[in-house]
């Protein structure tokens, strides 16, 4: 009788294991060595198959390195949630440096691939590319919203821009501090960095709105 509506059984339930089991090796190497470091061979070993098993799941790097960034965005898709307003909402941003202090392992995956991706021809650069602008404009989205509700002063779309961009450089640098120096406190130098952040915005002091050159 077939297993209607049930998990999967047999070999496909064992390939399916298989293929989780080496999108996480993959996800460890990417993280540790990089993308150009990081070759099938070694992440075959690290899983415990052969070469020619591996490419029975991945035709390729590139194919490994797409579902690795897939399995990232999931796991981190809860973190992005929009459930609270105003100022408040950016209080969601404390949550996420405490899930890195938790998660070393994905941190270190996005930074690592972040700066590999300054490369036009990285084939991670256009999902880096996707996601920094999504999380930027969401951020912008956010904070125009809380001077439209009359909780700061106004600001135009641009100072928000600069402002979202300037948090998020501040998110970066303090990520790859940690990660070279785990003594850094991660959670508690960005609360304090967010706190001054959201009392500046309060009494309406925005950044200068970036210029073209």
């Amino acid at each position: 009788m077939a297993n209607v509506g049930g998990a999967p059984r047999g070999p496909y339930r064992s390939g399916i294991r298989r293929r989780e089991q080496i999108v996480n090796a993959a996800a460890k190497a990417f993280g540790e060595r990089g993308y150009n470091g990081a070759s099938m061979r070694q992440i075959a070993a690290d899983v415990g198959v052969s070469p020619a098993a591996l490419l029975r799941h991945f035709q390729d790097k590139e194919e490994l390195l797409a579902s690795v960034l897939e399995w990232w965005a999931r796991e981190t898709a809860a973190l992005h949630t929009e459930g609270r307003g105003g100022l408040a909402a950016f209080d969601d941003l404390r949550d996420l440096m405490e899930y890195h202090t938790r998660h070393r392992g994905l941190l270190e995956l996005f930074i690592h691939l972040t700066g590999e991706a300054s490369n036009e021809k990285h084939p991670a650069r256009t999902f880096i590319q996707n996601r920094y602008t999504g999380i930027v404009n969401m951020l912008v989205k956010r904070l125009l919203a809380t001077a439209e509700t009359g909780e700061i002063p106004p600001l135009t779309d641009a100072q928000a821009e600069a402002e979202v961009r300037a948090l998020c450089a501040t998110m970066d640098g303090l990520e790859i501090q940690w990660l070279l120096d785990p003594t850094v406190n991660l959670t508690g130098l960005f609360d304090f960095h967010l706190d001054h952040t959201l009392e500046r915005w309060k009494s309406g002091r925005y950044a200068p709105a970036a210029t073209a050159p």
